[in-house]
């Protein structure tokens, strides 16, 4: 059957091989075993049931949430060749009559349907006239409560093994967490079933979660890093995605709504055109998405907080089903939890005790300082055990840590206090940040000793701090109006018994990219490397993030100057004395080793300051303009060929030279290219392992630099 299975997944699909736990999947549903598989958006579920259909007799029946989301497989699985059909109320009569004759007479392989339709006696009547391969349940994490689309449809379907016994049920999904699962075996009343789980981590997706202030800003500042790329923005309520829409369209940018307010014909154009690319942009509520297979999806863009982990994850992904990095941002707010609690309260009390918990898992997902991918796999049950996942806002020292944590948080402790619980989030923000609005001098709080005190720092900052105290439980939320008051907790942190640890942003202009060349002029990228290494070995000795220690800043600091003494390490941007107590033997021994194998140059800040380093570097700029070779110029200034290898990285620069061929022969030049397409130029190291060491770092610098002038890149 197998052997079968390989040339049908070929015929129909063109694969030659399955995905991960596909096989595992596919052999549950030919042995009649009935299984639950979870398996992250683009892990390949729907051929977890529709390849084997095609081998089995008789035909598989699919139960499918959404009306569109039959349409677009059925229409994918037709164009491959595959005599799938659904049956649903956008169908006519006659047009229903045209399918279930299909059916009758053995020619449809693969049926979907709607749950609600599936239940229906006249239905169970209609399929029990015809022999049935096995169930399919898409989309099973609607059958629970605990799951992020509840569906009480779902659970009727616990009437498919009574009346089809023999024949075998398999749920399928993208995020169910272990309670999640435990209720789709009960749910749907599946006799042993085999529990597939693939990995809830996407790798290839980079997240960032960011305080909202200026949506439409900071959405279009992301927009703009991804010209002419697919992106989805999802917004809470269906005003927000109007609004938002409305102001991008207004900016010259091709954005399309979608939401259950629209017609069903404007939703599916509107669907339609992103898929095909003719809009760059969706703004949507978390309607949109569901099955959708769009492969290039470059981000997301969450306007707003999701209700659940389970809807970001399934939301963020919808990006990078190619495999290929994305991004995926969420701007959120204090605002957000208000208006999901509000909508949650209008359901019955078990979904909404459920729907709450949920609510503040993601919450504290947003305000917590925890990789945001190790975040999201533990929260699902599995274990992340990778040092650092270098994909998110927290990885990446996007964020750092307040170093007068206490002090800061003492000053708006000590506000709260005096406002006696009475005044929310908002208000606070304004009386610390000395605010002399209308409604501050009203109540006099301009004349409170807390007021101004945080004068000098943005009111983003404040809020976001609030929130983290929040978060940390040293203040709370109370009454219908949210005011803010202290904990018994909160009382802890005057007497200094207790220190919150808070974070601040890092502005876009400071963070650690790569990409930005200035902000990584002149440093040693592998001795970075070295760096971070260590610094991610101090973390996990102390049981702390590793921005804890250095932010990337610091190294990067550290890797440009390459102090070789206490002295010069104190100079390093971001190291202080207790770090240069507690860390700085170990650093500095790090980089002194390092420029010794490497013949490195150390101590760069202090030698920049002798006259003797600046006349030896215009003379080897003189003799480059010679076309002199780099052994000849080292030997003339009396310097290391590293050293003057960067000073000629530097002329090269400096003079737009585009021709490497006076320090690095055509052979070499374009196996140095090659790697550099293979990997990435971004980085030296890869291109030096690509290479298999056997071209020297420094004429890799050359070679990249006259093509970087080249290419104007």
């Amino acid at each position: 059957m197998m052997i079968k299975l390989y040339e049908i997944l070929k015929k129909y699909w063109g694969y030659d091989n399955f995905l991960p736990l596909q096989k595992e999947a596919i052999e549950c549903v030919l042995n009649n075993r009935d299984s639950v598989v979870v398996l992250p958006t683009g892990g390949g579920k729907s051929l977890c049931f529709q390849s084997p259909a095609m081998c089995m007799e008789g035909m598989a029946v699919v139960v499918s949430p959404l009306i569109s989301l039959m349409k677009d497989q059925v229409d994918t699985l037709n164009n491959c060749g595959v005599p799938a059909a659904f049956i649903n109320s956008s169908l006519s009569v006659e047009e229903k009559r045209v399918v279930a004759n299909a059916v009758f007479q053995g020619r449809i392989k693969l049926l979907y349907v709607a749950p609600e339709r599936l239940i229906l006696d006249s239905f169970m009547t209609f399929l029990k006239q015809v022999q049935i391969s096995f169930f399919a349940i898409d989309e099973a994490h609607c059958i629970s409560m605990w799951g992020h689309d509840f569906r009480p449809e779902y659970r009727k379907l616990s009437i498919l093994k009574s009346a089809f016994p023999g024949t075998s049920i398999h749920a399928f999904t993208a995020t169910a967490t272990k309670q999640v699962q435990d209720d789709i075996v009960q749910g749907l009343k599946l006799d042993d079933p085999e529990v597939i789980i693939g990995s809830f981590d996407r790798s290839n997706l980079s997240y960032s979660v960011v305080p909202r202030d200026d949506r439409l800003k900071q959405v279009c500042s992301i927009i703009d890093e991804h010209k002419n790329e697919s992106g989805i923005i999802y917004c809470i309520r269906r005003a927000d995605v109007d609004e938002l829409c409305e102001e991008l369209l207004e900016k010259g940018y091709k954005a399309l709504p979608y939401h259950a307010g629209l017609s069903d014909t404007e939703r599916k154009s509107n669907q339609d055109a992103f898929i095909r690319d003719e809009a760059d942009i969706i703004v949507a509520t978390i309607a949109f998405g569901m099955g959708i297979d769009k492969s290039n999806i470059r981000y997301i863009i969450h306007a707003g907080m999701p209700k659940s982990l389970e809807n970001y994850q399934q939301e963020t992904g919808r990006a990078g089903r190619d495999g290929l990095k994305a991004d995926c941002h969420l701007f959120f707010s204090g605002s957000d939890f208000a208006i999901w609690k509000f909508i949650l309260s209008n359901s019955d009390a078990d979904v909404t005790n459920a729907g709450l918990k949920k609510l503040s898992d993601m919450y504290n997902f947003c305000i917590n300082s925890m990789c945001r991918h190790k975040a999201i796999v533990t929260y699902f049950g599995q274990e992340f055990d990778k040092e650092s996942c270098e994909a998110c806002d927290i990885c990446l020292n996007e964020v750092e840590q307040l170093e007068d944590s206490l002090i800061v948080s003492q000053k708006i402790l000590s506000c709260v206090a005096r406002l006696k619980g009475r005044f929310g989030a908002v208000h606070v923000v304004r009386v610390l940040a000395g605010s002399k609005e209308k409604r501050i001098l009203k109540f006099g709080h301009d004349k409170q000793s807390t007021w101004g005190l945080l004068s000098h720092e943005s009111r983003k900052s404040i809020r976001s701090w609030i929130e983290q105290l929040i978060a940390q439980r040293y203040l709370q939320r109370t009454g219908e109006y949210n005011a803010i008051s202290l904990t018994e907790k909160g009382w802890l942190v005057f007497k200094g018994e207790e220190t919150p640890n808070l974070l601040k942003t890092v502005e876009k202009a400071d963070k650690q990219s790569r990409k930005d060349a200035k902000a990584w002029d002149g440093v040693d990228i592998n001795l970075f490397d070295i760096l971070k290494s260590l610094r991610r070995e101090k973390a996990d000795e102390q049981g702390v993030p590793a921005f804890v220690v250095f932010s990337d800043a610091s190294l990067r600091d550290m890797a440009r100057k390459r102090p070789t003494t206490l002295k010069g390490f104190l100079k390093i941007t971001g190291v202080g004395q207790k770090k240069c107590a507690t860390y700085g033997k170990d650093f500095v021994k790090a980089i002194s080793d390092y420029c010794d194998n490497n013949d490195i140059e150390t101590n760069i800040q202090l030698k920049r300051k002798r006259r003797k380093v600046n006349t030896a570097k215009l003379k080897a700029f003189e003799l480059f303009e010679q076309d002199i070779s780099i052994p000849e110029v080292a030997e003339s200034v009396d310097r290391a060929l590293s050293t003057v290898s960067n000073y000629l990285e530097e002329y090269i620069k400096n003079e737009g030279i585009d021709d490497p061929s006076p320090w690095v022969d055509a052979e070499t030049d374009e196996k140095i290219l090659e790697a550099a397409e293979e990997v990435g130029m971004e980085r030296l190291k890869p291109i030096f392992e690509f290479l298999n060491g056997k071209i020297d770092y420094s004429l890799i610098r050359i070679s990249l630099a006259c093509f970087r002038n080249r290419s104007n890149v």
